[in-house]
This record gives C-alpha cells, structure tokens and sequence, in this order.
C-alpha cells in the first residue's frame, strides 16, 4: 500500500515508461538495486532485492539510466527474507530488511572492492572478508526522534470519510518529505528502554495537551527526542523543545525521571532555530549527570550530548582492534590521529606507541578527549582544536614531530585534497585510513597511490540492514 501512496505524491512532468519483467541483477550504491532497461540502460530502484523478476514503473529518466519503482513481481529472489520491522518500506531506515544479511555481507564488500577499483583506479590485495556485526538488530546507542503535529498518514487513512483526529507524531522523518513524520510503534533499532521511553513520553504528551512541532510553521512544544544507551547500561534521555513553556516542560521531564529512575542522564535544550542541530545550543541537566560513560578494555569514555562516538558500540570495538593491528605498532612511534573525535582511537592505540597526536575541528570534543585521557590515566596523548586544513600544516609538524604513523578517520566527505597533500609531504611510513564512504575513501587514496601501496583491506559492517559500511585501508610508503 505504501507504494501507492508514493504515486499518489510523485507530480512528474517527465513521462513515464513502464519496463515487464525486468530482472534485477545487482545493487549499487546508496542501497539502490539494478536491473537493465531493454536499450541497454541502467534502471536504479528503491523496492526490489537481486534477483527478483520485476514490471518497472519508471520515477525518473536521464541520458544514461532511469530510475524507477517495481509495480508487479513475477517471481522473487531467494535473497529476500521477511523484514521484522512493521514499518519497513514507509520508514526511511533499514532500507536492506528484506535481504538476507549474508548477502547484505557480500553487496557491501563488492561495492567497497568497486569503489576503490573504479574511482580509486588502485590495485588491490585479496580483500579480507567483511567483518559481520553479531548483532544484527537493537545494535544502536544512539536514535534520533522528531514530533510532530501532522503525522505521516496511509492511503486508507486518506481515502476515509472518518475524520482523523490523532494527527500527533514521534518518529522518524518520510523520506523526501522534511515535514512529514511516521509515527512509530516498534523500532528494531536500539535495545529496551528506547521503545518504552518513545511511547511513554508521546503518549504522556498527548495526555497532558503538550503540544507538538509543526516544522512549517515553526509552533510547538515538543521538537525531537534523543536516546543514548551505553555498553555500561547508562542511559541518556534529552527532549528538544521549541516553545520555552516552563510548567509543561517540567511536567513530562519529571514525568520521565520518576517513570524510569534507570535514566543516567537526563537533559533538555531549547531550540528555537529552523533546524534541529544543537552544536550551538545550550545542553541543560534537568536530573542526574551531563554525561554517561562508554567502556572499552577498560577505558572509559565520557558521553554528552554533543559527543560523536560509533552508534554501534560493540562493532567499534572490532573496528579500532582492526584499526590498532593494522597500525602494527612497536612502542617507538610517533601517530597522528587526524579526525580524533573525543580521542576513543587515540586513546585505543596509545598503550602500543610511544606518543599519540589527536586533531579534531570540534572544540566540545577535545575537551572530552582530555577529560577522558586524564580520566584514563593516559599520559602519551595530546589533543589540539581547529579546521584540519589549517591546523596540519608545517609549523604544527615542526612543534609536535614527524608522525611515523597517521591515523586518518574523516567524515563522509573524506579528507580536503590539502590534507591529503600534506600527507604526502610528511611521508610517514604507514597510513591506517578508517572510512564511512568507500567512494571518498578511493577519490582519496587515489592521490596517494604514487606514493603509497595498498597493503590491506578490511570491511566492517557497523550497520546492519542498510547499506553503509565502514572500511580500513593500510597504506605503505613505496
């Protein structure tokens, strides 16, 4: 049905064709899957699994591809499996829930192995095979919810003479549609209490006539709800708020700290932006701590509400062991640490080298990752603040000391070509490059390939029953 209602909201001007039994052959990038047009050209689309059989309605059409919707299956593939999720297919996560995740595995390494092929132009070792997640569902520290006043409502909702009078929302975003919220009643996403909190405090809002956000309007209580569990079972809880109405927000703020006494750290913020990011904005503790802690071989790691740290607690372990034995170090070494965050890497090696420098553009970060290195008793790192572009530069090197290996873990966006110039520069003996985006990885890595081989490449899935993946790439000078 919900594929129905997306018809019902495209307005195309382009016209459309419609392909009979198409098959798909193949998923490419962003969690799209393949199949071919009878002119030879590519259809991407949103609905099918490899291997399916599929009459295509196309959405889109460009000079190279189409893209398109599967209006009719003949037959399905023997990679599908039943998604858990009763929200699949409206929901904009989760986007891979009806393929098996053994064959999520094999699509995600040979996007990576194309991507460092085909942009990278790199020649390549034999690929370890990618790292699974033992977890594959509840796996996530961290969720994100917004409110909002005009929920997301289905085709039979719509096509109803009853009036529809809960219109009230707190859940995710549709995609493509900025206003429009699905209202969730189960997410598979992160582990107990996150469901039970999400619907308490929905449910105690609309009881108490809290009113929620209307993101057109820029009206409303209620703004969006974060939940962070940690593997030490901590728990944080913060409520964005938009109108500054002290009594109700001490109302349902109370309301959560008596209702659920696990809760670490409980806070708010009140935003009145046009958008929902709270890097600007004052984080206020209603009750307990600011923080909560994350453990990992003993190290402890400080939490706030503006900290980045991999949502996928236990698959980071395996990431920065990878990461640790991939820098293979033997106690003499000067490491860069580029893109540090609060320092969870840096901190990681530091016991295997003899000095650790961290770099991060986030002031609120640095400031944890000193706080966590002190709290560590780690005595072999320092952290410094400021735009990589201009902080990596010669005089920094000239201070602090030729690194023999960099560390180097970028946004999705990789690295500015200056940085991986001064890379290139410096010369270290090794450079562990750890990534979130294959494709900007190997525009990367390209650049250095004069002066680098590709020694090892190990894909670790950190987000099962999507497509993103996260990768590490060992560099040696030539």
């Amino acid at each position: 049905m919900q594929w129905d209602a997306y018809f019902c909201r495209m307005r195309r001007k382009n016209k459309r064709q419609v392909f009979e039994n198409v098959e798909v052959v193949d998923a490419g990038a962003k969690g799209k899957t393949i199949g071919k047009a009878p002119d030879g050209r590519v259809i991407f689309l949103t609905n099918t699994v490899p291997g399916d059989v599929v009459d295509v309605q196309t959405t889109k059409k460009r000079k190279a591809y189409f893209e398109g919707i599967a209006t009719a299956f003949h037959s399905y593939s023997d990679k599908r499996v039943e998604p858990h999720c009763e929200h699949f297919g409206v929901c904009g996560g989760c986007k891979w829930q009806d393929m098996g995740y053994e064959h999520q595995l094999f699509y995600k390494q040979q996007e990576i192995e194309n991507n460092l092929k085909r942009i990278g132009h790199l020649e390549l070792p034999e690929t370890t095979p990618i790292l699974g997640s033992e977890k594959q569902y509840f796996y996530r520290n961290k969720m994100e919810f917004s409110f909002s006043d005009s929920r997301w409502m289905t085709l039979d909702e719509i096509k109803s003479d009853e009036e529809i009078t809960d219109r009230d929302a707190l859940g995710f975003h549709i995609p493509g549609m900025w206003d429009k919220i699905l209202d969730i009643k189960k997410c598979h996403l992160q582990q107990d209490p996150s469901n039970a909190i999400r619907l308490d405090t929905r449910d105690f809002a609309i009881k108490n006539g809290l009113t929620f956000f209307n993101p057109r309007h820029q009206h409303g209580e209620l703004r969006s709800l974060m939940i962070r569990t940690a593997s030490t079972g901590e728990l944080m809880v913060m409520i964005q708020f938009h109108d500054d109405n002290k009594v109700n927000r001490e109302l349902i703020l109370n309301h959560l700290k008596e209702t659920f006494p696990e809760i670490t750290s409980l806070l708010y913020v009140i935003n009145q932006k046009q958008n929902d990011t709270i890097y600007d904005q004052e984080i206020i503790c209603f009750a307990g701590r600011n923080h909560i802690f994350e453990e990992m071989e003993g190290l402890k790691f400080k939490i706030n509400a503006k900290s980045f740290y991999q949502t996928n607690s236990a698959q980071a372990y395996e990431l920065y062991k990878l990461t640790r034995e991939f820098a293979d170090l033997k106690g003499n070494e000067l490491v860069y640490d580029l893109y540090t965050g609060t320092g969870t890497i840096a901190q990681f090696v530091s016991k295997k080298a003899k000095k650790v420098v961290g770099i991060e553009s986030v002031p609120e970060a640095i400031e944890d990752a000193k706080a966590n290195a002190e709290r560590n008793k780690i005595d072999n790192v320092d952290f410094f603040v400021g735009d990589m572009r201009n902080v990596f530069n010669e005089n920094f090197i000239q201070t602090h000391g030729t690194p023999d290996v960099i560390i180097t873990d970028p946004p999705r966006v990789g690295m500015h070509k200056d940085v991986v110039q001064q890379i290139l520069n410096i010369a270290p003996e090794k450079v562990v490059y750890v990534s979130c985006n294959s494709a900007t990885q190997a525009r990367d890595l390209e650049l250095m390939k004069h002066a680098y081989q590709v020694i090892k490449v190990q894909p670790v899935d950190m987000f099962p029953q999507t497509h993103h993946v996260e990768n590490i790439v060992l560099l040696k000078k030539l």
